[in-house]
């Protein structure tokens, strides 16, 4: 009699036991091998959900005694923009998981603070700029990352001259917002529009970019001035996809000297014309941003949707 008591009180332990075994597994959602289970539906909607990026644009020099820069190959996007005298400025954007040095990183223009309107809050790292746009770099949407704010995060090259000495450890600057979703270029096959390319030849008053396809490495090699462009440590600087976007200019504040006036001002809202190489092709285009905050996106002259290639992008903003 003892014995059967004893036997029926285990029982109804175990019962217990697996009951509330069987509980936990709901409740933590995992599968039984059945069937997919809650844990498997929520990893599939985090999966399909946009990967929200933060963006770090830093102001990179391009004059011949800036030559090798550094950090520019890792670059996502690089826009190439008019400076005062005919020369341009790089303004590289990075995304992805930036290198350990970037530069030299020299000062800001007015064309950076509309063309980073439409990547939500991204930091910015420059080195000074014109007193008549200091007050609208720091009311601006950016997280502003200059020596003034980061004194940490930037080194000069004691084998350079200066100014084109100044670098840039990204780990040391605040990080920026995520970009809006969509915010950043549309990457996916071309159209069937487009003409075979070899090279391409940009120019402005003062400079010359060349881009010459590899078919190798699926990217076009960059020169510019006649030599190719290179980043210390990786050789010739190379893009997956080249635009040349027609733009406005004005003419603005006075250079970061203050001695050279008239620095121009890309106008990168509203739109235009724009040529687009990739994939060893080169496509006649247009230009679309309607807002600050829209992205550009560019698009056949018949209309068709034109992304860029998978990879780094080079945007060139040349005066129409």
């Amino acid at each position: 009699m003892k014995r059967s008591w004893w036997v029926a009180s285990l029982a109804g332990v175990l019962v217990v036991a697996v009951a509330a075994a069987l509980i936990a597994w709901k409740l933590s959602g995992e599968p039984d091998g059945s069937g997919p289970g809650p844990a498997t539906t929520a990893t599939s909607e985090k999966t399909a959900t946009p990967e929200r990026r933060a963006v770090l644009a830093v102001k990179i020099d391009n004059v011949a005694a800036a030559r090798p820069q550094t950090g520019l190959n890792a670059a996502d996007l690089v826009y190439v923009e008019p400076v005062e005298g005919g020369l341009t400025r790089l303004l590289a954007l990075y995304w992805n998981r930036p290198p350990t040095v970037i530069g030299p990183v020299r000062s800001a223009r007015a064309t950076d603070l509309t063309l980073l309107t439409q990547y939500g809050k991204p930091t910015l790292a420059y080195s000074g700029a014109a007193p008549e746009l200091l007050p609208s770099l720091h009311s601006a949407p950016l997280v502003n990352a200059s020596p003034a704010e980061s004194p940490n995060a930037y080194f000069r090259d004691d084998g350079r001259p200066s100014p084109h000495n100044l670098f840039l450890r990204p780990d040391q600057v605040p990080d920026s917002e995520p970009v809006p979703v969509n915010a950043l270029p549309e990457a996916g096959p071309a159209p069937e529009a487009g003409a075979p390319a070899s090279a391409a030849t940009i120019r402005f008053t003062a400079a010359s970019f060349g881009f010459t396809w590899s078919a190798q490495t699926g990217r076009w090699l960059i020169s510019l001035d006649g030599s190719p462009l290179t980043s210390t440590g990786a050789g010739q600087v190379g893009t997956a996809t080249v635009v040349e976007q027609r733009v406005a200019v004005r003419l603005g504040e006075r250079g970061e000297t203050g001695t050279v006036p008239d620095s121009p001002i890309a106008r990168t809202i509203g739109g235009g014309q724009a040529t687009v190489w990739r994939d060893g092709k080169r496509f006649p285009a247009v230009w679309e941003r309607a807002t600050e905050q829209a992205p550009t996106r560019f698009r056949t002259t018949s209309g068709q949707p034109l992304p860029v290639a998978e990879g780094p992008l080079w945007i060139l903003l040349v005066p129409a």
